[in-house]
This record gives structure tokens, C-alpha cells and sequence, in this order.
């Protein structure tokens, strides 16, 4: 009998968080502030979304308004790790940068990777469901036996892949919806899709660092930042 077996995935975490809509009115006005008080805003063209970290705004997690949601991701990021059976007890986990992203009609997010930190998030603040979605892609292509087959265009004109699945996709389009959280390693190529409906979406995003609580005979976290020291000059 003949089966396929999927080994060594790509596994993305979504969950749901619950806040109060006044408490999301709350975020929603902040975030429109830091968009009209920007210090960089040359650096936005038509086409490219308005985003946080580029623009003076990448400490979200201090900024008190965003409290509540940032304990509620708390919780889902240790989730997330509790299903790869990861003690987070033997971890300190950081927010080391955070941001709010502003996407409308036309806008998108250029594919990217976060190559500083250890994980990364997405949360759908406000989103209508039917609006563009995240982009994954696999650079490490297991079941790629030719390169660049995948994705080559001569391919696709001939229709020599006759339907695409997780199989032989390169690129995995996500749903979310508003309230959504998206949970993956920093490392992975992710992007979105240019908005298509004339409502702003705007999500908010962080890098996470792990740092180990004790770091004897323990080679591969990065050790406890209280043994750290900077450079005299």
C-alpha cells in the first residue's frame, strides 16, 4: 500500500485573543496617532504598508495601552512552545522590539525575514476576513528534486504541475481573521498579499528573543543577559 509520510514541517501556531472592544479602540486610536506622528514618513511609497518599526515606534510593549494584549501573548507564546514540549521554566522570554503594521488598498508587506530574534508574531488588531493574506514560503524545499522547479514559470505555462498542494507549493497563502494571533520562527520568509478592500487592516508584530536562566553546561541558548558586559570603549 502506498503512503506519503511528511517529515520535519513548518509548524505555524494560531490561536484567538479575546480583548474588549473598547480596549481595541483604545490600540486602534494609538496606532493611528504613531501613523500621523511618524519621523520617517518619506520612507513610505504608495505601495508598501506603514510600519511601526521603521518609523520611531518599535517599543510597543512599553506603551501602556498595550498591556493587557501583550500578557495575553505572553500566554500564547508559551503555548506555542508547549507543543514542541519546551520547559519554558528554564527560559527567560523577551519582547525585544514591537510594532504596529497599517495596510490599505494596494498595500503590501515585501517578503522579509526577522533574522534577529528567535520567534516572531502577528496579531490581527483589525481586519475584515476577506482582506489580503500572510505569505509563507519554504526555503528549504525538501521534496524540491529539481531546483528551482517549484516555482519556475515555464513550469506553470506548460501546466506540468498539475494541481499544487503542501506538497509542491513553495509559497502558503494563511487565513486570518481579526483577533487572530500567528505564532513562527523568526527565521521563516513570510510577507502579505497587497490589501484589496478599501478598510485599513492593522496588526501588530514582535520579535522574541529566549535566553536561557542558567546557562551552565547548556551550549545553545544565548546565555542570561545579566552575565553580558559591553565593551569599555
Amino acid at each position: 500500500m502506498q503512503k506519503i509520510f511528511n517529515f520535519f514541517p513548518l509548524s505555524i501556531y494560531k490561536s484567538t485573543i479575546s480583548i474588549p472592544q473598547t480596549e481595541k479602540d483604545k490600540m486602534v486610536n494609538e496606532i493611528l496617532k504613531m501613523e500621523k506622528d511618524s519621523k520617517n514618513y518619506d520612507y513610505k511609497t504608495n505601495d508598501s504598508a506603514w510600519t511601526g518599526d521603521t518609523q520611531g515606534h518599535e517599543f510597543l510593549h512599553e506603551n501602556k495601552e498595550f498591556n493587557k494584549l501583550f500578557l495575553e501573548i505572553e500566554k500564547n507564546i508559551k503555548e506555542y512552545l508547549e507543543n514542541f514540549s519546551i520547559d519554558h521554566t528554564q527560559i527567560n522570554l523577551y519582547f525585544q522590539r514591537s510594532w504596529a503594521t497599517i495596510s490599505r488598498k494596494k498595500e503590501n508587506i515585501a517578503n522579509h525575514r526577522h533574522a534577529q530574534s528567535h520567534l516572531s508574531f502577528a496579531y490581527y488588531l483589525k481586519k475584515n476576513q476577506d482582506d489580503s493574506k500572510i505569505s509563507f514560503f519554504d526555503h528549504s524545499r525538501h521534496n524540491e528534486f529539481i531546483p528551482g522547479f517549484l516555482d519556475s514559470l515555464s513550469v506553470q505555462k506548460k501546466n506540468l504541475i498539475k494541481s499544487r498542494n503542501v506538497l509542491n507549493s513553495p509559497t502558503i497563502l494563511f487565513d486570518t481573521k481579526e483577533d487572530d494571533i500567528v505564532i513562527f520562527p523568526s527565521k521563516t520568509l513570510h510577507g502579505t498579499q497587497r490589501g484589496v478592500l478599501n478598510n485599513e487592516r492593522i496588526s501588530i508584530s514582535a520579535d522574541i528573543m529566549i535566553v536561557a536562566k542558567n546557562s551552565e553546561n547548556l551550549e545553545h541558548l544565548v546565555t542570561p543577559i545579566n552575565k553580558w558586559k559591553i565593551f569599555s570603549t
